[in-house]
């Protein structure tokens, strides 16, 4: 306890000495590192590589908790070490394509540039659910058509790289703009459909397709581009069939088939609102109606 208390009186007694040999210059210094180290944030989030940070941060955390200092693990301290050691060219090769992305922005990047930050979470709330209940009623509406639809809801993982590959659209949701965006006339209407947010962020996107051999025959590239989604992101996946009509959607690696309109309301509201049975049952019950444009 006295040990404690010694190294916490050190560290204020630091800490204070560094207070007061501060300047002007040093403090642009950190606001400049940490504007850095936020727009590296920025780009990274906007890919699958957070995850690679994630797993970084992780050995990092490891390599200091097996330190001398701490729990003294000097068989795991040397590993961690080492991977440490070669760590700056697994670094470059790791993330090249997102450093390449970054060098491309530098010249292109407006400094009144400021992040937006959201609404309070009751608005952010309702609006989700708007979201929702509009990508049911454009499902109900497609479905009736038999026009195939890809819609895929970007949640934790940041899908960048799949919204490179289709056009950005940055709309307000509605059930007539998703409709349009999928008519068999539209250039976008063959690729997928990127929300982000509770904005439609891009359409005409290419996903992965899946690898898994045991998919059914009868299901089309649609529903393996689905599946191959669900693979490599926790993304929810909206699926319509062209052929019969049916609604799917893919999540963590599993197609659930053949959904009414409520159960996709339902499980929509379970995943990206976190309702719970009771809370979805309790919601007020809503009609989807069809849209009034369908084909005769």
């Amino acid at each position: 306890m006295v040990e404690l208390q010694t190294m916490l009186s050190n560290l204020i007694a630091n800490f204070n000495s560094i207070l007061k040999t501060i300047k002007l210059k040093d403090i642009i210094d950190i606001l400049v590192i940490a504007y850095l180290l936020f727009q590296a944030f920025k780009l990274v989030r906007e890919t699958r590589a957070m995850q690679l940070v994630k797993g970084i941060m992780a050995i990092l955390l490891l390599y200091f908790i097996s330190s001398p200092s701490l729990l003294n693990m000097i068989a795991l301290h040397f590993v961690i070490q080492n991977i440490l050691a070669v760590g700056l060219i697994a670094f470059v090769v790791l993330f090249q394509p997102e450093m390449r992305r970054a060098l491309e922005h530098v010249g292109r990047t407006k400094l009144g540039d400021l992040a937006h930050f959201g609404d309070s979470s009751e608005q952010a709330r309702a609006e989700q659910e708007r979201m929702v209940t509009v990508v049911c009623e454009a499902a109900s509406v497609l479905s009736s058509q038999k026009t195939g639809a890809l819609m895929v809801i970007e949640r934790q993982t940041r899908l960048g790289e799949i919204i490179n590959t289709g056009t950005v659209v940055d709309a307000y949701p509605s059930t007539e703009l998703i409709c349009n965006l999928f008519f068999i006339n539209s250039p976008l209407h063959d690729g997928a459909m990127v929300f982000r947010g509770t904005r439609i962020y891009a359409a005409g996107c290419f996903l992965p397709l899946s690898n898994n051999m045991e998919i059914s025959r009868e299901l089309g590239t649609r529903h393996r581009a689905a599946l191959g989604m669900s693979e490599v992101s926790d993304a929810v996946i909206v699926v319509v069939s062209e052929e019969t009509g049916a609604i799917s959607v893919a999540l963590e690696s599993k197609l659930q088939r053949k959904l009414s309109v409520k159960n996709l309301d339902r499980l929509l509201r379970a995943k990206l609102l976190g309702n719970t049975a009771e809370e979805a049952a309790a919601q007020p019950k809503k009609r989807f109606p069809f849209w009034k444009g369908k084909s005769k």
